[in-house]
């Protein structure tokens, strides 16, 4: 979990570690991700498979490494972890393109050149790596609420399908998330932009946890063959 000592990183390493998966939070400094995982074993309880690292080391042990930083520095981090990120890796991408990164608003987003984070993602890191974008929709703060329910869907985009349903799968082990395929890598132009009107509806309504749900199925998941 690259930005796993931020809102949004911690709460999915809570989450993901409570589902019993091992995380390790990487950091700029081996310190600060090794702090941030003592505090993540403490909330999630004796047992949970959490340890910190610096980003590089965690991005080179990992077969799945989520990125969860803003995107004024998503960039930057992109280029710090390419040499250690392994072909094949699955790279999720949370970051949206939100207008703080140009001193901007948090309801207002900015258009990255390559047409979404997750775009200049895949542009930066290159090679064999199988990017998929996820999470922008689900709060940093309900997220680490271990005792609240999330009920939310992770709207899920990639041009590899079963990168898609990897990271699908780790959806599903989080209680009361679905995933909902939407296509191509290409939509996370669009599923980006949904964190700013989340932001301006908390904003509008003053709340913290406003979300989605996509209705007309019980279950989404993977497409029908």
């Amino acid at each position: 979990m690259i930005g796993g000592t931020g809102t949004e990183g911690f709460g999915l390493v809570l989450r993901v570690a409570a589902a019993g998966h091992h995380v390790t939070i990487g950091s700029r400094s081996q310190e600060k991700g090794s702090t941030a995982a003592e505090r993540a074993r403490d909330i999630v309880g004796t047992g949970a498979r959490i340890d910190g690292a610096t980003n590089e080391e965690a991005a080179a042990a990992a077969d799945l490494v989520a990125v969860t930083v803003p995107f004024g520095g998503q960039a930057d981090i992109y280029r710090a972890i390419k040499a250690a990120v392994r072909p094949g890796t699955i790279v999720l991408d949370a970051t949206s393109p939100l207008a703080t990164a140009v001193g901007g608003r948090a309801w207002q987003v900015v258009r990255p050149w390559h047409g979404s984070a997750a775009e200049q993602a895949e542009a930066i890191l290159a090679g064999d790596v199988r990017v998929v974008a996820g999470f922008h929709t689900i709060a940093g703060e309900a997220l680490q609420a271990l005792e609240h329910p999330l009920d939310s869907d992770v709207l899920v985009c990639g041009d590899d399908g079963e990168a898609k349903e990897i990271v699908g799968s780790l959806v599903e082990g989080i209680p009361d998330l679905r995933w909902v395929d939407v296509g191509a890598l290409s939509m996370a132009r669009i599923a980006e932009t949904l964190t700013a009107l989340l932001v301006s509806i908390n904003r509008t309504y003053r709340l913290r946890d406003a979300a989605f749900r996509i209705v007309g199925r019980e279950a989404w998941g993977a497409p029908p063959g």
